[in-house]
């Protein structure tokens, strides 16, 4: 079996790659079993050895010298996933693309399949640390015909989670919409939002966020900043893609749920001062986890706690005060449970962390969440990731359940109140349905399936220009 060893370094470690802030640490932590470098190590080992910089090397692939493929959990990455040393200047730029199989489709009568034409694409995107990153997803050309006014929409799609190892990516699961090798299980469960979205005539271009397939870091699960630029700078990506329809006048909307929710909704919040090209007609926000120190309390203990493994992770790698909080107060147990829930997608980690509760992973067995709340820079470092502080552009849908208790409904909620209150065009529905059970999953994924027609339906009717009509006035007697 092959897993990404994930041995956390300290703060006094020198950091090892030079191609990053020394607060920021590695780009993708040490790891021990691993098929090859990554490229910016293989750069520096090069330099190391030759004592000067090996520029021939900077303008190719950074696997051109005929390394091993990645391996994460028996599953090969593409060579495509690899991201080059060097990457053009403008966000959205386009790396490069390939074309893109989709493991769901049918014939279409005029020949083309259905439900569109898939490409890979990887572009480059800016991370919460300022700096450049390659970002992998794929762009959808739809066979249904746009039959609104202007040129064909577009819809940037941020999908809810599915792990943190790269075979779990997005886009590769559009490819495998199930990959079960007894090593690891990832379905592709946006496959269903993403062709309702297709069949109205809007294209589709899906992010796979930063380091999630993408090879040389570990997956930011949930940073506010790297998931909304990713979203944001896929939207610009797919006015480059060879042969999309899609123009810099196509009206542009973000749909997600959960991880989605939170990543579309940053998007809308950045959008103005990171985007303001992207013309954005809408947002959709499922269940955005707006406040993680609150979904942290929900997804402790819960069939879904090996998310929480996946934000320790990606905060570890990328800022500098919660990896000292990580280094103090993580055992020997705990960073096992880490580093394997590094290379997991959501199957692994329902069947190997379920219902496992965060004070098994510290040295003084105390949840992780009272760990963050006691240290007031980890705790500023969190709060810097609330969604909810700044207005966001055009109309948005807000969705929870009443009952969600993974991504908890009430700060979700709390998020429409500090949108209405900033002056946002929100159109807030709280999804009633009955307790389906505290803890598994169910509060939280229903209401994924119950509320889509109508989310689609919302924001296929922001793409064809109709107007919105915010129901902020209603929050003080929603549930």
């Amino acid at each position: 079996m092959s897993r990404t060893r994930t041995r956390f370094r300290s703060a006094a470690t020198p950091n090892p790659n030079p191609n990053l802030d020394p607060d920021q640490g590695a780009a993708r932590p040490e790891v021990a079993g691993r098929h090859r470098l990554s490229p910016r190590l293989r750069l520096l080992a090069c330099t190391l050895a030759a004592g000067t910089a090996c520029a021939g090397l900077s303008a190719v692939p950074a696997s051109a010298a005929g390394s091993p493929p990645v391996v994460s959990r028996g599953v090969t990455i593409p060579e495509f996933y690899t991201p080059p040393i060097e990457l053009p200047a403008a966000n959205g730029a386009l790396i490069r693309t390939e074309a893109l199989p989709l493991g769901l489709n049918i014939p279409g009568l005029d020949g083309r399949p259905m439900p569109g034409t898939a490409t890979r694409l990887m572009y480059k995107s800016t991370d919460s640390a300022g700096k450049p990153v390659a970002v992998t997803g794929a762009y959808i050309e739809p066979s249904a015909a746009w039959k609104g006014s202007g040129p064909r929409p577009l819809v940037a799609v941020a999908s809810g989670t599915m792990g943190q190892g790269d075979q779990c990516a997005p886009s590769f699961a559009l490819q495998h919409p199930l990959t079960l090798n007894g090593d690891t299980v990832s379905v592709g469960y946006e496959a269903l939002a993403i062709y309702r979205i297709l069949a109205t005539g809007a294209a589709v271009v899906v992010t796979d966020y930063v380091g999630l397939g993408a090879t040389d870091r570990l997956h930011t699960y949930v940073n506010r900043l790297d998931q909304g630029h990713a979203l944001l700078d896929a939207a610009r990506a797919a006015r480059s893609v060879p042969g999309a329809s899609v123009t810099a006048d196509s009206r542009t909307g973000l749909y997600g749920y959960s991880q989605g929710g939170g990543a579309s909704a940053a998007a809308a919040e950045l959008q103005p001062s990171y985007a303001p090209d992207i013309p954005l007609a809408g947002t959709y926000s499922g269940a955005p986890p707006a406040d993680l120190t609150a979904v942290m309390k929900g997804i402790d203990g819960s069939a879904l706690a090996g998310a929480l493994a996946w934000s320790i992770n990606g905060f570890a790698q990328s800022d500098p005060d919660l990896r000292a909080v990580v280094e103090a107060n993580i055992s020997t147990t705990g960073k096992a449970a880490l580093a394997d829930a590094s290379t997991m997608c959501v199957g692994d980690a329902i069947f190997g962390y379920g219902f496992t509760k965060s004070s098994k992973w510290t040295t003084s067995g105390t949840s992780i969440g009272e760990i963050i709340a006691a240290e007031p820079k980890a705790r500023a470092a969190l709060d810097k990731q609330r969604i909810g502080t700044l207005k966001p552009s055009g109309p948005v849908r807000l969705a929870t359940g009443v009952n969600d208790d993974i991504v908890p409904h009430a700060q979700a909620r709390r998020l429409a109140v500090d949108w209405c209150r900033k002056g946002g065009d929100i159109t807030y529905d709280a999804v009633v349905l009955p307790n389906l059970g505290d803890k598994i999953l169910t509060n939280h994924l229903v209401p994924l399936i119950t509320d889509q027609g109508e989310a689609i339906g919302w924001l296929a009717d922001r793409l064809a220009g109709k107007p919105s009509t915010s129901n902020c006035w209603s929050m003080p007697i929603q549930p």
